[in-house]
């Protein structure tokens, strides 16, 4: 089923990583598992658990822009330091992104290697 096709793979891939996503290691069962089912090398199995972990990274995004202002107070209001705490958030996530699309590409060579 999906044998090759790197962006059916990597969906695949993204949707086990976010319902994992309670566990600490689920971008990399997400990106082994879309690395398995590449059927292909090493580098390609890397490359797909990459794009899974980076499209698994979406919905957390969107919770981030949507909820934190709210939980936070919004922009400027409700608690001291509200426009810090945001620039903290925010430039923080770049960061947890590399790190995720880092474990997701792990995962995508260990997939690849278990394959083989």
């Amino acid at each position: 089923m999906g044998e090759g096709d790197t962006l059916l793979n990597a969906l695949i891939g993204a949707v086990v990583t976010v319902v994992l996503s309670f566990t600490g290691l689920s971008p990399i069962l997400g990106g082994a598992v879309a690395g398995y089912l590449q059927r292909a090398s090493r580098r390609s199995g890397a490359t797909v658990g990459a794009l899974s972990s980076a499209i698994a990274s979406v919905p957390f995004l969107i919770f981030a822009v949507l909820f934190v202002p709210v939980v936070f107070g919004g922009i400027g209001g409700g608690i001291p330091g509200g426009p810090e705490l945001l620039v903290i958030v925010f430039t923080t996530f770049p960061v947890v992104l590399a790190w995720t699309i880092g474990l997701g590409a792990l995962g995508g060579y260990l997939g690849t290697y278990l394959r083989e």
